[in-house]
Order: C-alpha cells, then sequence, then structure tokens
C-alpha cells in the first residue's frame, strides 16, 4: 500500500497546512506549540552568549579541573576538551535544524522518531530527570559556594551546618524565580551577564597568576603518565565525560533554536560559541587547578574549596559575584527549560512550562547532589553513566530526521493521534527496542569487567549501535511515510 503523503508548510509552520481540526488537547499547549514568527528573535550573538554563559560556570571548571587532577598535564586537558567539544557539536547541530525550521521543542521533535506516547513517556523523561540531576548539583554548588563565603567573611559561622542548607535553599529559590519568570528572562539574563563573567574570571586568574609566580609555575604540572597506554586508559573516558558533558542539551536544542531568526544564526552561533566558551574557560580551571599545585602542595579541583583557602575578603565577594551568576545561567538554560517541556509534554492539558519547571527544581531536591560531586572520580563517573543513557537517543533522533525523514516532517500529525506518527498505540517500537539494545551494549561495562572498553565509550557506542539497529528495522519495515513540503 502507498505511504500516506502529508504535508507542512516549512515558511509558516505553527500553521497545520489542509487540516481544519484542533491538534489534541493530550499533545498541545502553547508552551508546546510551534513558536510563532514574530517570536523568532534569537541571533547569532544570542547563540554565543548562551554558550558563553552556560560554559561560563563551575561544573565546567571542575571538569577541565578534574583532567589535571587526574594526571594530564595543561596541553593533554585542552587536547581532551577541545576535542570532545567538537564531536558532540555535530549531532548538536543535526538536533537543532528541526527546532529552528519548524519551531518545535525537544519533545515535539522527538515524536517523530518515537510516537506520541513513546516520546513522552521514554527519551523525554529520561532526558528529563538527568537534567534534574544537573540542577540538582548546580543548586548544591551555588548554596555551597555562598556558604563558603560567607564562612569567609564571617568565621564564626563555619560551625553552623545549618549555613549550608539555608544557602542551598535560598539559591534554589532564586532559580525558581527565574523559572517563573518566562524564557525571555532568561534570554536577557545570558546576554548581559557573559561579558561580566569574562572580566571577573580573568580577575581571580591574574590573581592566581600572581600567587603562582608566573605563567610558567601555573602552567607547570607535569603529565603523571609513563606510557601511551597509561593515557589512553585516562583520556578515553575522559573524552566521553567531555561528550557526556552536553549530551543533554544536544536533545533538546530544539528548545532554544525553536527562537533562532533563521538557521543561519544557530549554526553560526553554536559553532563558534560551544568550542570557543568551553576551551576559554576550560582553560581558566585547568591553569588555577596546575597553580594550586605550585601555591597549596596539591591540585585543587573545586573552585569552591579553592576559595576558601583565601581569606580576603575582596577575593571572596568576586569569587561568589561570579560563581553565583554563571552557576544560575547554566542551571536555567542548559537545566530547567528542557525537563519543564518535558514534563510539560506528559500532560499537557495540566502542565504548563512554569509548573514544569517547579517540578524539576523538586526532582533536583530529592537526588542527593553533594555524592556525585565529593570526588572528580564521582563526577566523571557521573558523566560517563548518563551518556550511555542518552548516547542511543541521538543516535535515533538523528537516523530519523536525517537518514530516513530527509529534514521533512508534517508539523501537525505530531500535534495528534493516530496519524502517520502514531505507529502501534502511540510507541514506534523500533525505536524502544533499539534504545534499549543501545543502553545495553553501552553499559554492559559498568558491571561486566570483561566489556570495561565498551563502557569507556558509552555514548559513541550507544550512539552508534541505536542508530544504526534503528535505521535497519524501519528500512526492513518500511515504516517511514512520505511528507511533501509545501512551498512558501
Amino acid at each position: 500500500m502507498q505511504p500516506p503523503i502529508a504535508t507542512v508548510d516549512p515558511g509558516e509552520p505553527h500553521r497545520f497546512v489542509g487540516s481544519d481540526v484542533a491538534p489534541d488537547p493530550r499533545l498541545y499547549n502553547s508552551d508546546l506549540a510551534p513558536t510563532e514568527p514574530e517570536r523568532r528573535t534569537w541571533t547569532t550573538y544570542n547563540y554565543i552568549a548562551l554558550w558563553f554563559s552556560m560554559s561560563m560556570e563551575v561544573t565546567t571548571y571542575m571538569l577541565a579541573g578534574s583532567l589535571i587532577d587526574k594526571g594530564m598535564n595543561w596541553k593533554q586537558a585542552i587536547f581532551t576538551i577541545l576535542l570532545g567539544n567538537l564531536i558532540v557539536l555535530v549531532p548538536l547541530l543535526l538536533n537543532a535544524h528541526a527546532g529552528a525550521k519548524y519551531g518545535i521543542p525537544f519533545p515535539v521533535f522527538v515524536r517523530a522518531s518515537f510516537g506520541p506516547l513513546g516520546a513522552a513517556y521514554i527519551p523525554a523523561l529520561l532526558r528529563a530527570i538527568v537534567a534534574c540531576g544537573w540542577f540538582g548539583i548546580q543548586s548544591w554548588i551555588g548554596g555551597t559556594a555562598i556558604a563558603q563565603m560567607i564562612n569567609i567573611l564571617a568565621p564564626s559561622t563555619v560551625n553552623m551546618p545549618w549555613v549550608v542548607a539555608v544557602c542551598f535553599l535560598a539559591f534554589w529559590a532564586l532559580n525558581m524565580f527565574v523559572v517563573w519568570r518566562g524564557v525571555e528572562s532568561i534570554r536577557f539574563l545570558q546576554s548581559y551577564s557573559a561579558p561580566f563573567v569574562i572580566i571577573m574570571s580573568s580577575i581571580l586568574l591574574i590573581f592566581m597568576l600572581h600567587k603562582a609566580h608566573g605563567i610558567g609555575p601555573m602552567l607547570a604540572a607535569p603529565s603523571k603518565f609513563t606510557s601511551q597506554h597509561d593515557f589512553l586508559a585516562v583520556f578515553i573516558p575522559s573524552l566521553t565525560a567531555m561528550v557526556g558533558y552536553w549530551a543533554t542539551l544536544s536533545l533538546n536544542i530544539p528548545d532554544f533554536t525553536r527562537y533562532a531568526k533563521n538557521q543561519g544564526s544557530q549554526i553560526a552561533g553554536q559553532a563558534f560559541g560551544l568550542p570557543v566558551a568551553m576551551v576559554l574557560y576550560s582553560f581558566l580551571g585547568i591553569a588555577v587547578t596546575s597553580a594550586s599545585t605550585v601555591v597549596f602542595g596539591k591540585p585543587i579541583w573545586s573552585p569552591v574549596e579553592l576559595l576558601g583557602r583565601f581569606h580576603q575578603p575582596l577575593i571572596a565577594f568576586l569569587g561568589l559575584i561570579a560563581l553565583l551568576v554563571a552557576t544560575l545561567n547554566v542551571n536555567i538554560g542548559a537545566n530547567v527549560v528542557g525537563p519543564s517541556n518535558d514534563f510539560s509534554n506528559l500532560a499537557p492539558k495540566w502542565i504548563s512550562f512554569r509548573m514544569g519547571g517547579l517540578i524539576t527544581g523538586l526532582v533536583g531536591l530529592a537526588i542527593c547532589p553533594w555524592r556525585l560531586v565529593a570526588s572528580s572520580h564521582n563526577y566523571q563517573g557521573w558523566l560517563v553513566d548518563y551518556s550511555g543513557l542518552l548516547g542511543p537517543v541521538a543516535g535515533i533522533m538523528v537516523t530519523d530526521y536525517f537518514l530516513l525523514r530527509h529534514r521533512r516532517l508534517d508539523t501537525y500529525s505530531l500535534y495528534r493521534r493516530g496519524g502517520i506518527y502514531e505507529y502501534r498505540h502511540g510507541f514506534n517500537l523500533a525505536a524502544v527496542f533499539a534504545l534499549v539494545v543501545g543502553i545495553a551494549v553501552a553499559l554492559v561495562g559498568k558491571f561486566n569487567a570483561r566489556f570495561e572498553d565498551l563502557f569507556k565509550m558509552a555514548w559513541f557506542v550507544g550512539f552508534f549501535v541505536s542508530g544504526g539497529l534503528y535505521f535497519i528495522i524501519m528500512k526492513m519495515g518500511h515504516r517511514v511515510p512520505r511528507v511533501q513540503e509545501v512551498e512558501g
């Protein structure tokens, strides 16, 4: 039988062409609807600012510092960071395309490959839970940073454990306030805070440069690896951790590109912003961690702990401002926007973007974030673990949109049941099966030492196994309907 032909107007994707029937309210609300042309105002600068603001924060610093803590020198660490971010930029830009073209967020986009119910209950919720974990980590870091600064400014509070709890909850509440103000307040915050964070970070770098007595000693920490084998044993999982660091945003990047003025704006902004911002700010973490070895006799990979070593109110105040602005930026941009849309997608009629943000905050409180950042080993382990869950989702999404559908979607059918994306009762079993297999292969090494090498490359293994398997199953079953675009 001839596959059904659906139509979509790429010039005005908010219009449901060829249908006078309203979208299914179970799959549609104002937050999930395609973005109207008048709201597509994000320029190349906005996307550069987005990546600079999200990169210039504590977890990036800690990620870079963890490489020094694990034995790399500064050149090896920079190479690992640059390569990892160039790799993750590829699926990120590929998944960003649909957001800019059709104005749809991630939970809607992923319906094309998983089905309307499959998308809501599997990849979107999986990505949302990981983002909630990040929200908890960022909130904990922000709260402990405030507590550390208070301890420096008022030493009598050091032995008051309740100070950390109060600071943690206060920072959490600040995040919730920004979420309640909406996505435009996020863009305002990112646009004007990025230059400020650069200035503050430069001041801290200059201070540590002075303490270490020059750039030479600051970067003098040597590599601890005596052979190529020893280096690769650390390099491979560290590279996976670099990719895993942005694995969540590589899925839900349509949540941001749906506001792009055009494809060129988001492509240029992200292709420049992500690698440049990550390398620049990572260098700060690498240089300062190396300097801490000279100044304090051991590498201190946590900036919160490092700031606690300086009993100077001015440095404490500057560090407090830089940490809070940077952490607030990335927490809202990377860890709230996505899961808010994902939770809204579960029940659009009852859960709005704001309510989804509150749910994200509550789940972030329920996860014990202090355990995930207790050491550099725990931190990188967290990144590799969840990369094995999200890599397969990315592989399926990229394969579906580019290799099977050739960048053509029927916008209206993404918001209805019984259409061309219904599959089997709302679930695409081909995607579900490919996802399960990809996750199993990626994570088997975590539980069986014989397959440890697969686990060290969890994101890569999951991406290619799930993507390849999905392509084969869909092609064999002739499951992809033809979509004909209406010329605008």
